[in-house]
């Protein structure tokens, strides 16, 4: 099950303190239960899929190719349609559903959200720049990015020039995030640190694609408990 990505909500952050006494900033997610919509035949398209259905919309809202979709799959409309590849679907069968506790035994996810807007921001903000000087002779363009094109070859500016221009507002996955803890009664998911975003942003939640050998907090804590045992050594 551990093939398959939830969309959530950013609701915010808070944080968990431990008997330790070590104080923990986690990032509260609400996880949208996803449903199977379609299972994906290899034969039909070439490789093996599922579809999941997310969030409810009203009928009023959906296109009429929609809500014939939604008819010859017999199933209720949803907002958010996401197509996951799968190694095999014999686990998944449409109508299915899932929800936080596929990841009851999942230490590490990577989550994928979209970064705060900061619209048209200069070079200094957006890339780093270190501006012009502050005196000798430069006037009214201390923040300026300076020189961006060559001499007459090859008399133009490259793309991808670093320079002013829309700053934010792009997807961004952040990997191996640690789990805290979750909560399978209310569907909240509690991740350590903070993730893009601002509140009541969609992120996309999935097991953690690199193999980790980082320890969890539970497991720090622990060490340090099994230290705090060990008698020391007595004086000669």
């Amino acid at each position: 099950m551990t093939e398959i990505a939830l969309i959530g909500k950013k609701i915010g952050m808070t944080r968990e303190f431990y008997k330790t006494g070590q104080s923990v900033p986690v990032t509260v997610l609400k996880i949208e239960k996803g449903r199977i919509i379609e299972v994906i035949d290899p034969k039909k398209r070439g490789y093996t899929a599922i579809q999941l259905g997310f969030g409810k919309i009203k009928n009023s809202k959906l296109t009429k190719a929609m809500k014939g979709f939604f008819t010859k799959k017999n199933t209720e409309p949803r907002k958010i349609i996401k197509e996951l590849r799968v190694k095999n679907t014999e686990n998944y069968k449409p109508g299915n559903e899932f929800g936080v506790e596929i990841f009851k035994d999942i230490k590490f996810v990577d989550i994928r959200s979209k970064t705060i807007g900061k619209g048209f921001a200069g070079a200094m903000k957006r890339h780093n720049f270190a501006g012009l000087r502050a005196s000798h002779g430069v006037s009214i363009s201390h923040r300026a990015h300076g020189s961006t094109g060559q001499n007459q070859d090859p008399g133009k500016v490259f793309k991808n020039k670093k320079m002013a221009g829309h700053m934010g507002d792009k997807l961004r996955t952040i990997q191996n995030i640690e789990i805290i803890k979750s909560d399978p009664e209310n569907d909240l998911l509690f991740v350590k640190g903070s993730i893009p975003g601002s509140k009541n942003s969609e992120v996309l939640v999935k097991k953690a694609s690199k193999n980790t050998s980082k320890l969890t907090m539970s497991e720090k804590i622990e060490a340090i408990e099994k230290l705090k045992k060990v008698p020391e050594k007595k004086k000669k």
